[in-house]
């Protein structure tokens, strides 16, 4: 694939995720949604709370290890959009990459960074800043935080999540 037709695909791939409305990204902007992630979190909580014979301090552990494990694979792990309608313009990038088109640093994209790092922090307070327990919530942490990061913004380790190019 010689320079030119690389670049005139991704500039043709961003024209066609300008076109329209992405539905797949859009609803983290809308009313609600930073409260159900809130949500999402207590009822985490809530769960590994009531599990007999679970400590506080585990519970609170298996929470930031829950949610992180599971906003690292809804935010940076799947790619594409579930809808017909995009003709493929969004299949190579993951829903982090979607959001507000991409743009760093916007409310939503320091809000969903901001999650971890307090959860981080509630966990590592309540477990009583027990050494195994604060390891295991740093390391999921930073983790769930460094595909955050701008310099992050579609690479991709491995060949994992790379978008296959047909001719």
């Amino acid at each position: 694939m010689t320079l030119a037709s690389m670049y005139k695909t991704d500039y043709v791939q961003t024209l066609d995720q300008h076109s329209q409305t992405n539905l797949n990204s859009s609803w983290v902007n809308d009313k609600g949604a930073w409260m159900t992630n809130v949500i999402i979190v207590c009822l985490i909580k809530f769960f590994f709370g009531i599990v007999p014979g679970m400590s506080p301090e585990l519970a609170w552990t298996m929470t930031t290890l829950t949610y992180n494990v599971g906003s690292y694979i809804m935010l940076h792990a799947v790619t594409g959009v579930p809808f017909e309608f995009t003709q493929g313009a969004y299949d190579g990038i993951t829903l982090w990459e979607q959001i507000d088109g991409g743009v760093q640093f916007t409310a939503t994209r320091k809000y969903l960074t901001t999650v971890p790092i307090v959860l981080f922090l509630l966990s590592t307070h309540y477990t009583h800043y027990a050494p195994f327990a604060f390891s295991i919530n740093l390391v999921v942490t930073v983790i769930n935080l460094i595909a955050k990061l701008p310099v992050m913004h579609q690479v991709r380790f491995f060949d994992i999540n790379q978008k296959v190019e047909s001719d």
